[in-house]
């Protein structure tokens, strides 16, 4: 009598490597586990609340302080609830400060280094994580090591540049200098050495593509989530730059933080005025993270789980 060989079961689910080394009751217990909905304990819900009130109190207490006057904000206790004046101040600080020219030029000013620095900062970034060539360590060294030079030593040559060229109190002198960051070529090289394989790009290549059409084929949708981040990171800073705008434009022609500077003029300086103007500068930066914030977390969400 023969005996024949039972076919292997093809309907056995495949095991992941632990519950390979576990047991039948460890792989019952593994998979228990793997589809258990996790919850925070409560100290977890109380160190976020904390949290989240540390960091809403100071954009709280710049309104309190808009919407009172003077002598309220500078009494001892100081007052925790908003007073009736904050309409009234938000319009004098307008006024007062020309925060509507400035807004506008601040808006020009931080869209065009923030588009020009995520332009600039991906295809350097894909250049040094993805493109071989001579001197490219050396390169990215030269890249580091100018994040450790201070911006200050900067200033007296860039200002004597800006005025040969004709830039002087003129947006362009803002802008030009800030165009990319190293900082943001850092970023994008360490973010597509780790996103981008090198597969896709061999790829590309073996279809014929050339540089510049897998960067824009097949970098540009893996970087988007990077990219912006990027973008919001240096759009705030390029916002709230005072030192350099300051340099190099004046009062006719300013951005939101050298227009600020208006308010704190004179021998006694208003704080409710100057919160009220402070306020104001900060509510288009609340404005785009209100609308662009959820984009923005689901793109870094989406580019970290790999298929």
């Amino acid at each position: 009598m023969t005996t024949q060989s039972l076919p292997a079961r093809t309907d056995a689910p495949d095991r992941t490597p632990a519950e390979k080394t576990a047991g039948r009751g460890g792989r019952r217990l593994l998979r228990q586990r793997a589809g258990r909905q996790h919850h925070a304990g409560p100290l977890a819900y109380v160190l976020l609340a904390i949290m989240a009130v540390l960091s809403i109190f100071p954009l709280y207490w710049t309104m309190v302080a808009a919407s009172t006057d003077n002598t309220r904000v500078s009494q001892t206790p100081p007052p925790f609830l908003p007073g009736p004046n904050l309409f009234s101040n938000l319009a004098r600080a307008w006024d007062e400060a020309a925060m509507g020219k400035a807004m506008i030029n601040s808006l020009i000013v931080a869209g065009a280094i923030a588009l020009s620095t995520v332009l600039f900062a991906t295809l350097a970034g894909f250049a040094f994580a993805k493109l071989r060539f001579k001197g490219r360590n050396a390169l990215m060294m030269l890249v580091i090591g100018t994040m450790m030079v201070p911006p200050q030593l900067a200033v007296v040559p860039l200002f004597m540049m800006m005025a040969e060229l004709g830039w002087s109190q003129q947006l362009p002198a803002v802008i030009f200098p800030t165009l990319v960051s190293a900082v943001g070529v850092f970023f994008m090289r360490q973010y597509l050495s780790e996103a981008l394989p090198d597969e896709l790009v061999e790829a590309g290549r073996v279809d014929g593509a050339h540089s510049l059409r897998i960067f824009w084929s097949i970098v540009l949708p893996v970087a988007r989530p990077a990219m912006a981040v990027l973008f919001m990171i240096t759009f705030v800073h390029a916002w709230n730059d005072f030192f350099w705008p300051f340099v190099v434009l004046d009062m006719t022609n300013p951005t939101v933080p050298v227009a600020l500077t208006q308010l704190s003029a004179g021998y006694v300086r208003d704080q409710s005025l100057i919160m009220a103007g402070a306020l104001l500068g900060t509510l288009p930066l609340l404005a785009m993270f209100i609308v662009f914030g959820r984009q923005i977390v689901s793109g870094i969400m989406a580019g970290a789980v790999k298929g």
